[in-house]
């Protein structure tokens, strides 16, 4: 698994609580689309999930599980572990994703671009150019204050698979991937993404069955 964000720069969110050969898979990388689980995926870390691949690299790919929001934290929770104050009653209630099963301490913004009054963040990948994943803490500062992204959602922890790993999870029909739209993201509700996910690769999830092809 990868251990740690490629692009994570000194000062990460932290909060208590890994040459790919794509031969026969896709002729690029997975950048920028997202993952939908298939019934063939049992795991209970990602049955019925929607990833995120923020990046994907020859040595492997990381991705955030954008479905998933934790039963015992909201955003006040990370807000006040980091000492961060508040006014705004809403953004306290805001859900916290699971992103994944690895290093779960790790926290990531997803938003559009766009940094502070001043730059940018301390520690920003650029997925697409209209969704970028933030690591360091000056975007919740940011948020706390209320002068931060008008859309952002929060995720602890995040998905790795080494090299090759994830084309044959593709390859044995564990997922089907397709290129992200935004809205899923920050407009969907949780529990209907993967059925709004399937609904971008044209299926429904009333005919899935055991096991799926790739489309």
């Amino acid at each position: 698994m990868v251990s740690r964000p490629p692009w994570a720069g000194p000062e990460v969110l932290v909060v208590t609580v890994g040459r790919v050969d794509t031969s026969g898979v896709r002729a690029a990388y997975l950048n920028n689309q997202l993952l939908v689980a298939m019934p063939a995926l049992a795991d209970p870390n990602f049955a019925q999930s929607v990833a995120l691949v923020c990046e994907h690299t020859a040595k492997g790919a990381l991705g955030i599980v954008i479905n998933r929001p934790l039963d015992n934290m909201a955003l006040g929770d990370v807000l006040d572990q980091l000492s961060l104050e508040t006014r705004h009653a809403g953004l306290r209630e805001q859900p916290v994703l699971r992103g994944g099963p690895v290093q779960q301490d790790r926290g990531f913004v997803l938003h559009p671009p766009g940094g502070p009054k001043d730059g940018e963040w301390d520690s920003t990948l650029q997925v697409s150019p209209t969704l970028h994943v933030t690591t360091s803490r000056d975007i919740l500062g940011s948020m706390a204050r209320g002068e931060g992204p008008a859309n952002a959602v929060v995720a602890l922890g995040y998905a790795g698979w080494d090299a090759g790993q994830l084309e044959e999870e593709i390859r044995s029909n564990a997922w089907l991937n397709v290129p992200v739209d935004d809205a899923i993201i920050f407009a969907t509700p949780f529990d209907q993404r993967w059925q709004a996910a399937l609904k971008l690769l044209g299926l429904d999830a009333g005919r899935l069955s055991h096991p799926a092809g790739h489309a």
